[in-house]
């Protein structure tokens, strides 16, 4: 069955797409580097200052300008080369990629072509039910980054139907590394699944390593996602014919900036293909733009291949050429690995592997982390952010940690909250109350309690009269009890929190009735 989407667009549905056809992926991920200055000259980096700001001659490709290399950047691509089991190169250039884009002043990108910085590298992704997916890695290369432009008026924020175009070069040059995957064959229906796993645990990696931010959100990290489809290569279980079957032609949906929107950008992208070849028509090799909103891609502009990029030596720059003693150094300088260091933190914080899984998945490992060291016992810590907090995340589609980020929740309001709980100021009901004040911006955990007048009935003569009416009104349930039906005590125990309002403690009123009854 086809559905249209979008004005020209037809999709398929998805599992008849993956019926018929074999998704194919290729992931480009761009990092933006935490260096101080840019790629190629001493201009900061600081985001979100005023635009142009934060230029000079070189990066605005004035006439006569020299570049001069980062050597904090060079080091920062070789720990990542290292930390995906990369071959650093020994000798390597940077060459000038020739195109006109508006936000690139020089007319050209100073990048790595045939001569990457690393290559031949992997990188392990684990699937939420915890499944592994290897990806390998083809490169990982040096660049700079493109300026911003804005194009105001239209509705759609992009070139057509706007009245002007705005650029900011503050972006241009500051230094990139691009991420380049081998093919990605073989995942079928969890393509889509395995795109979005591969570019969070890059993320945790790259966060790791210290060398970005990795914010999505503000760019700092981007996806570009190469989505073709193929026929099918048959029932060999080992997938040897697999690699026999011709790639199909591929789209390029760029700068995708959000795990989730990884996710859907390719399988919207598996349901296009699918529909168009179906159909009998040609995939065109184009960039696509993914909108988050209508969850669809749109034309771009017709890809380039290399050649026509005229790709050729950067004559300004000499090569890089690293030697042996200075790579050993720097993997000296690598940190425990993400995957281990979660294993670590299980052992840890004595989770079951489903907990864990469902921590991970929901993006909350360093949310909890912080969380414990601000005083919340490992326990605590995991039931709060994956409650209330998480189910808005999901519902805002955003993911736990840039909704927390959004909204001001910390790890120190969560374990403030946890301690509470523990000096009995406030039982579990109460705490739910408090985090719902504290996400609807009514201030901190403290603040939410004392402003609704939260906080335990601590009078034990007022609960042992509460247990005493609540049992004389319910000579029935009593019965049950002192017949041994111990868990119709749950029952008297809801009446009992209902007639103190909620602030009772609900384990000492369950020892009181059974003290009554049994």
């Amino acid at each position: 069955m086809s559905v249209t989407t979008h004005p020209g667009d037809v999709v398929m549905d998805y599992d008849e797409a993956l019926s018929k056809f074999d998704p194919v992926l290729g992931l480009e991920v761009h990092v933006e580097l935490g260096t101080d200055t840019k790629m190629f000259c001493a201009c900061p980096t600081t985001f979100g200052a005023e635009p142009n700001s934060q230029v000079c001659p070189e990066c605005l490709g004035l006439p006569g300008a020299l570049p001069v290399v980062n050597a904090k950047g060079v080091e920062s691509a070789i720990r990542i080369g290292l930390a995906l089991g990369c071959e650093i190169a020994e000798w390597c250039r940077f060459a000038r990629k020739n195109y006109f884009y508006p936000d690139m002043p020089k007319n050209f990108q100073t990048s790595q072509y045939d001569e990457p910085i690393a290559y031949g590298g992997r990188l392990d992704v684990e699937l939420g039910d915890g499944a592994i997916y290897r990806v390998e890695i083809e490169r990982a290369h040096m660049e700079e980054d493109t300026g911003k432009s804005l194009h105001v008026g239209g509705s759609t924020g992009r070139i057509h139907g706007a009245e002007y175009s705005l650029v900011d070069y503050n972006r241009a040059g500051i230094p990139l590394i691009e991420i380049v995957t081998k093919p990605m064959v073989g995942a079928g229906e969890r393509a889509p699944e395995v795109a979005k796993a591969y570019v969070s645990a890059l993320r945790d990696l790259l966060k790791a390593l210290g060398v970005s931010d990795v914010k999505m959100e503000q760019g700092s990290m981007r996806c570009d996602a190469n989505v073709s489809l193929r026929a099918k290569a048959g029932d060999d279980p080992r997938g040897a014919q697999q690699l026999a079957v011709p790639l199909g032609t591929r789209t390029e949906t760029k700068n995708v900036n959000s795990l989730r929107s990884v996710e859907r950008a390719v399988r919207y992208e598996i349901a296009r293909h699918a529909a168009v070849l179906a159909a009998g028509g040609s995939v065109l090799q184009e960039t696509r733009h993914w909108h988050e909103d209508t969850g669809v891609t749109t034309s771009g502009r017709v890809k380039s291949d290399a050649e026509d990029y005229r790709y050729f030596p950067e004559p300004d720059l000499v090569p890089v050429a690293p030697t042996r003693e200075t790579v050993e150094a720097l993997r000296a300088t690598l940190p425990e690995p993400p995957t281990k260091r979660r294993q670590r933190l299980q052992r840890d914080w004595g989770y079951s592997d489903l907990e864990m899984r469902d921590v991970v998945n929901a993006g909350a490992v360093e949310l909890i982390e912080e969380t414990i060291a601000a005083g919340a016992s490992p326990t605590a810590a995991r039931k709060w952010w994956l409650g209330e907090p998480s189910r808005r995340a999901n519902a805002e589609g955003q993911d736990i940690v840039t909704y927390a980020a959004l909204l001001g929740l910390t790890p120190v309001d969560i374990a403030e909250l946890d301690q509470m709980v523990v000096a009995r100021r406030l039982n579990d009901s109460m705490a739910r109350q408090v985090l719902d004040g504290v996400l609807d911006g009514e201030g901190r955990p403290t603040e939410v309690a004392d402003a609704r007048g939260l906080e335990l009935v601590e009078d034990a003569g007022a609960l042992e009269a509460a247990v005493d009416e609540v049992i004389e009104a319910n000579p029935g349930i009593a019965a049950k009890i002192r017949d041994g039906k111990v868990a119709a005590v749950g029952a008297l125990i809801g009446q009992v929190m209902k007639a103190m309002k909620g602030q009772a403690d609900a384990g000492k009123a369950r020892e009181l009735i059974l003290a009554r009854l049994t």
